[in-house]
């Protein structure tokens, strides 16, 4: 089923890339809320936490001979 955010792709299998995605969003949300942007702080808060969820509790990678 597709999805229209569809995080659980071959490109995310390895646990570095999951990592370094949710790592720069929640950097980029500090970022954003020490230049004074709560509303983007907050944007990105969300997507970091949503990629954590995605990445870290939901994560099933697909099968390798599965295709698209």
């Amino acid at each position: 089923m597709k999805k229209l955010f569809d995080v659980q792709l071959p490109f995310f299998v390895p646990l570095w890339r999951r990592i370094a995605l949710v790592v720069a969003c929640l950097v980029w949300a500090g970022l954003e809320y020490a230049w004074g942007n709560p509303g983007w702080a907050l944007l990105f808060l969300g997507i970091g936490t949503w990629c954590a969820h995605q990445f870290f509790i939901a994560f099933d990678p697909p099968d390798p001979g599965e295709g698209t």
